[in-house]
């Protein structure tokens, strides 16, 4: 792809690129998939586009091209018509973290935009706030947040992983209401309340409830729901 003299031009270059882009930012969770999306000038719709990580100094920093297609965990598209370039980035480590570069190649020095790639842990380690209901009763659920702006989305899902937590939402802002499932958001206080109605005992579990930001990973809240059943009631009804 590099001849020596591209290379020994392109080491000198990439430590001054100022092409006037701004560093695109990407976050990705561990085990999870990151996407990088790589705009470029028109009139390089048919040149080979690629992603390569620390200096591009040599072939071996040169991750994937477009004439590839699929590397290891790497895959490459390339929309024309928006011309955007999109390189996925599967089964993410923490190692993985750090600068890249999309390139364009073309005769003389390539076109380069930094990339800061960003890996956070995937499972949600704090622990979470206990809250309790009763078999065929109702509980609410309150989360505050930070995150502007206030109409952000906001949804719930069971379980303690991030990365997937949107694409299982049981409701979200979006929808407010699914079957046993309903959720307010009040924007001036800057909580928002779900409430799961006709409990069940296989509802116990933990909840992620998250709140969708423009940048970065999205902010979340975690509970630990207990459903105790009938016969704990009744107990404690012939005891009280």
């Amino acid at each position: 792809m590099f001849s020596l003299h591209t290379l020994l031009f392109m080491c000198c270059a990439l430590s001054c690129v100022t092409s006037g882009e701004d560093v695109i930012t990407v976050f990705g969770y561990e085990d999870s998939a990151a996407v990088v999306s790589c705009p470029y000038a028109e009139g390089y719709e048919d040149y080979e586009k690629y992603l390569c990580k620390a200096d591009c100094g040599s072939d071996d920093d040169v991750l994937i091209t477009t004439s590839q297609r699929n590397k290891y965990k790497y895959s490459i598209d390339d929309d024309k018509r928006s011309r955007i370039f999109r390189v996925t980035i599967s089964n993410l480590r923490f190692e993985d973290a750090g600068k890249y570069w999309c390139g364009v190649s073309r005769t003389g020095k390539d076109l380069y935009t930094e990339v800061k790639l960003e890996v956070g842990k995937d499972i949600w380690d704090q622990t979470p706030t206990k809250i309790q209901g009763n078999e065929e009763g109702s509980v609410s659920i309150r989360c505050r947040y930070e995150t502007e702006p206030v109409n952000n989305l906001k949804y719930i899902c069971r379980g303690n992983r991030r990365s997937t937590c949107l694409r299982q939402a049981l409701v979200t802002s979006n929808n407010r209401r699914n079957g046993r499932f309903t959720l307010t958001d009040d924007k001036n206080a800057k909580d928002f309340t779900v409430t799961i109605s006709s409990l069940k005992l296989n509802d116990s579990g933990w909840y992620l409830f998250g709140v969708q930001r423009d940048r970065g990973w999205d902010e979340f809240c975690a509970f630990d729901l207990k459903v105790k059943g009938e016969k704990f009631k009744l107990s404690n009804m012939l005891y009280s």
